[in-house]
């Protein structure tokens, strides 16, 4: 496991200027730039969620026509019905953009569906790089208190049919790569150490609670790094 400090990202952030040759080629664009990214926001919540993320990354060069923020009912079944709904949205996706793959990242419950879809639905072949912020992956203790409420809830509890399946065999399954990001102070994910997979590059945020995983600099710079990377 990575953990990701702000003293360690600024030095990585940090640009020695170095004079090129006259006939130097020029600087190529980073492996990921033209891939869409669809982000994938968590319960109770709306794509709006996204947009302090969204602005970091159109400022470090990334198009505004390739990031779009997928918007849906938390409160229903992130297999049955929402995993579905997400895999049109992403041929949707390829087919206005062009391109052949997507990178996904997703907060909280959101990470449990986009999961599904690359697991059980045809991701495997259009999703380049899966991202989850603060992810229920294997579960949140949290969710007894809402499951009563709405499907979503149940599907975050520790020992749901969709945490089990998900978690079944391997977790990273396919050429999908897989980030994952957790904070010892996430509030809503008990335990935090529910976010990490096995295949993973699971990454230690510094301390933040869980929707300020959001909106955080260091974050979003080490999100964009890993989508960027080939």
């Amino acid at each position: 496991m990575r953990r990701l400090t702000v003293p360690v990202l600024s030095a990585l952030m940090s640009v020695v200027v170095v004079s090129a040759p006259a006939a130097a080629a020029p600087e190529r664009a980073p492996a990921g730039s033209d891939r869409p990214v669809i982000f994938v926001h968590g319960r109770n919540a709306g794509p709006g969620v996204w947009d302090s993320m969204i602005s970091r990354f159109t400022a470090a060069g990334k198009p505004a026509d390739r990031l779009f923020a997928w918007d849906y009912d938390t409160a229903q079944s992130a297999n049955e019905t929402l995993a579905p709904k997400f895999q049109a949205y992403v041929d949707e996706v390829l087919r206005r953009t062009g391109a052949t793959q997507v990178d996904i990242v997703a907060h909280s419950l959101g990470s449990l569906t986009t999961r599904w879809y690359v697991k059980f639905g045809t991701g495997a072949a259009k999703v380049h790089h899966w991202v989850s912020l603060a992810g229920p992956n294997h579960g949140t203790q949290l969710a007894w208190l809402c499951a009563p409420y709405d499907q979503g809830c149940r599907d975050m509890t520790p020992g749901s049919y969709v945490v089990n399946r998900l978690n079944e065999g391997t977790e990273t399954p396919g050429p999908v790569r897989y980030t994952t990001v957790r904070s010892r102070c996430d509030e809503q994910i008990v335990p935090v150490s529910s976010t990490a997979l096995t295949g993973a590059d699971n990454i230690e945020a510094p301390c933040l609670k869980h929707n300020d995983l959001l909106t955080d600099e260091t974050v979003a710079t080490e999100v964009r790094r890993a989508l960027d990377a080939a």
